[in-house]
């Protein structure tokens, strides 16, 4: 067991490294930089202009939606490269059921497609 935990004692050493050059960088920057922030640097930024609006407006379902159906596809392209990759161990199984998946997907899509949540007004 000993040296089993051995082998991670590099993985350990590495993050507190990296934990230390992490704070060693912030505490730099504390102690080197000018702390004198003005109302410009504490204004609230918002695309280079001032802000117009009250920032708790709502916003319209149509930008969840759109963020929805982006992670969906996202993550079906995330399944496809390892598929695509062991294709060749997997067999003739692994294939139609990624062909399962895809038609399940397509048919998810084309359900949206006429339902029209992919226009935008």
């Amino acid at each position: 067991m000993d040296d089993f935990l051995l082998e991670y004692l590099p993985i350990l050493i590495f993050l507190l490294i990296s934990l230390g050059m992490g704070v060693a960088i912030l505490a730099g920057s504390f102690l080197v930089a000018r702390q004198k922030p003005d109302s410009e640097k504490l204004s609230a930024y918002e695309c280079g202009f001032a802000p117009f609006d009250d920032t708790r407006k709502q916003f319209d379902v149509r930008f969840y939606l759109v963020a929805l159906l982006f992670i969906i596809f996202d993550l079906e392209v995330a399944f496809l490269f390892p598929w695509a990759v062991s294709l060749g161990s997997i067999g003739i199984f692994g294939f139609w059921s990624m062909i399962v998946f895809l038609a399940i997907l397509t048919i998810g899509f084309i359900y949206e497609w006429r339902k029209g949540a992919l226009e935008w007004e």
